[in-house]
């Protein structure tokens, strides 16, 4: 039996309800709110949705806890995760210049590609000073920022005030989000996306770079790839399968808005079919440019190729 941790995805539904298995292993999924903090040395799952940042960042330095599949198990945009209080006046990254900008992790994924879209529209780190902190009171107090801290650019704020609290007070100009914050998605928010264009401004990233960026990965542990190679493809191709089940249902019954055909509809007229392929010949040009953005960002100072990041990549190539 497999122990895989995972967030509640939707696409996992078809496993979970037993619509899809493998014929060569059992599968057991533990839906989490949080992922595991140090999955290489956690006793309870034998596989784990894990960080892309952390995964590379680790591999940076040498660690080999973990294999990593090339299977972007969390994927999206970033232009939207950009959030400001209802009532700013600024609707665009430049306007951001000189201003204090808050976030919840330096080092996680979803951030990092966040700055580098911003630096794409022309604002680097060093253009805003960057408040870390946690996003709402019922969140831990924890080491956000780490070993990436510079005084009077990048600081985690004393007590980790709420940034949300922040931003609605107008002490900080916009909070980069992982997942939006209760309310707001209702009428009368006090906060909303800073792009007024968001699906504009991603279509336009998307036609410049030609991917959808990638957050978390499906991590193994070692000593399991070893005995059993042939299991990495398995369970990539398994989890594939389920999304393909899913948006296939969805597709059917347009279940979640009432808009949600519309929806699925510009998505399948705006991106290519393979934008979500799994495997490593699929998501090259994205794992260098995220490898890139680390350099780029004093995140990790690496000579990793998308091939030395993946050591069983060569039978990894996707869905079959």
């Amino acid at each position: 039996m497999i122990r895989l941790a995972l967030r509640d995805w939707d696409f996992i539904t078809p496993l979970l309800l037993g619509d899809l298995a493998s014929d060569r292993f059992q599968l057991k999924i533990e839906r989490l709110a949080a992922l595991p903090d140090d999955f290489a040395s956690d006793p309870r799952f034998d596989a784990s949705e894990i960080s892309f940042s952390r995964y590379t960042t680790g591999r940076a330095r040498g660690e080999t806890g973990v294999v990593g599949i090339p299977n972007f198990i969390m994927r999206g945009f970033r232009h939207r995760c950009v959030v400001a209080a209802a009532e700013s006046k600024l609707t665009s990254f430049e306007e951001l210049r000189g201003k204090r900008i808050g976030i919840a992790g330096w080092q996680d994924s979803g951030n990092t590609w966040t700055r580098a879209a911003m630096a794409a529209a022309g604002l680097g780190i060093d253009d805003a000073f960057w408040a870390v902190s946690r996003l709402a009171a019922d969140h831990p107090i924890i080491d956000r920022v780490g070993r990436y801290a510079r005084p009077g650019r990048i600081e985690a704020l004393p007590g980790q005030p709420p940034l949300l609290d922040l931003l609605a007070a107008g002490e900080i100009a916009a909070v980069l989000m992982p997942f939006m914050p209760q309310g707001f998605f209702a009428k009368g928010s006090r906060f909303r996306a800073l792009l007024p264009d968001v699906r504009a401004a991603e279509r336009g990233y998307f036609a410049k770079v030609g991917f959808v960026p990638g957050m978390h990965i499906i991590g193994l542990k070692p000593e399991l790839a070893a005995r059993e190679p042939w299991l990495p493809q398995a369970l990539s191709d398994l989890l594939d399968e389920s999304q393909r089940v899913w948006l296939e249902k969805r597709r059917r019954y347009a279940d979640t808005t009432p808009w949600l055909i519309d929806e699925l509809v510009r998505s399948g007229h705006d991106l290519p079919e393979s934008w979500n392929a799994s495997g490593l010949a699929a998501n090259r040009g994205m794992i260098a440019a995220f490898i890139e953005q680390l350099r780029i960002q004093n995140l990790a100072d690496t000579d990793l190729t998308p091939e030395t990041l993946f050591p069983a990549a060569p039978a990894l190539e996707g869905a079959h």
